[in-house]
């Protein structure tokens, strides 16, 4: 059976990857007053895009995630043809339509498939199952990379629909973000107030960061950590922590606002590294999504990875 992957464009992970394991991105469009970008993983767009409108003016903008149409005109055009059961992972449903849109699209795509496979010399059911990674960003990349693994390795498509439902719930996404008033400004942009103007301006002056925990669909603080680097450091040391301890899967994902040798120049980074090595984890980072970047800011580190649920500990 041929297994297509489909992922969003939020999903932290590197294009070489991506486009190695023919995975299918659902692009998402930003637009910032005139200038324009449809999100493909591009790094280098990306980070031209940063450099050129998000530091000044990304609370402003508008993302724009694939509609209900243009999902059923992606499958129908091609992914029915090319693949007989697709797995489409997307952010989670609590912070974008996506997942709504492509719950809406999979019923007419499962209406429509039959005559464009027979005309392709198909004549085998095709199935769809969409998925909601219940995560953001480099944790979505957790559930994909093991889709990838699971495909590779022939396992049957009802084996791998129960465990990216498993990982799902058990996959858990930390982020320091790098500017408190950014990501007030961007959260009243889109009338969220979870991020109060109090708390900004207080992390700001006093140079408190907050550690973001994104699990199951929820996103809040579970920790406020002095000075931004510190703050990456205590991340990466729990992080390692935990991979110490096992992990689910041998998988860590890691993603950056910004250029990655900025990350790999953060404290505690080649620990974390080391002991993934140490520990044959395998480590996957990439630059920000674009998505991320208008959403949260630029320089926001976040971390990711699946295992049975623990308290975040400073250490």
């Amino acid at each position: 059976m041929r297994i297509g992957i489909v992922v969003d464009s939020a999903c932290d992970l590197p294009l070489e990857y991506l486009e190695q394991h023919n995975i299918v991105i659902l692009p998402i469009t930003v637009r910032i007053g005139e200038a324009v970008l449809a999100d493909h993983r591009d790094e280098q767009a990306t980070l031209s895009f940063l450099h050129a409108h998000v530091a000044e003016r990304g609370h402003e903008a508008e993302t724009t995630p694939f509609t209900v149409n243009q999902i059923r005109d992606l499958f129908l055009g091609r992914l029915v043809i090319d693949y007989d059961h697709v797995f489409c992972m997307t952010i989670t449903k609590t912070r974008s339509p996506i997942h709504e849109n492509a719950m809406q699209a999979s019923f007419a795509i499962l209406n429509d498939y039959k005559p464009v496979r027979q005309a392709a010399g198909h004549n085998s059911p095709f199935a769809l199952r969409v998925i909601d990674t219940q995560n953001l960003f480099a944790a979505q990349g957790i559930t994909a990379v093991e889709a990838v693994r699971m495909r590779d390795a022939g396992t049957s498509v009802q084996q791998i629909r129960v465990r990216l439902e498993e990982l799902a719930n058990n996959t858990h996404g930390y982020m320091i973000p790098r500017d408190l008033y950014y990501l007030r400004n961007r959260a009243r942009t889109k009338g969220d107030r979870s991020v109060g103007l109090l708390s900004a301006a207080l992390g700001s002056a006093l140079d408190i960061k907050p550690v973001l925990y994104g699990h199951a669909g929820n996103t809040e603080p579970v920790a406020k950590i002095k000075g931004f680097e510190n703050a990456v450091e205590q991340m990466f040391k729990f992080a390692g922590n935990r991979v110490m301890a096992g992990l689910m899967t041998p998988t860590l994902c890691l993603s950056y606002g910004g250029e990655l040798s900025e990350l790999r120049a953060l404290p505690g980074y080649q620990r974390l590294r080391d002991i993934c090595e140490n520990n044959k984890v395998e480590v996957f980072e990439s630059v920000m999504s674009l998505t991320g970047m208008v959403n949260v800011g630029k320089g926001a580190v976040v971390a990711a990875f699946a295992a049975p649920p623990a308290p975040f500990k400073v250490a």
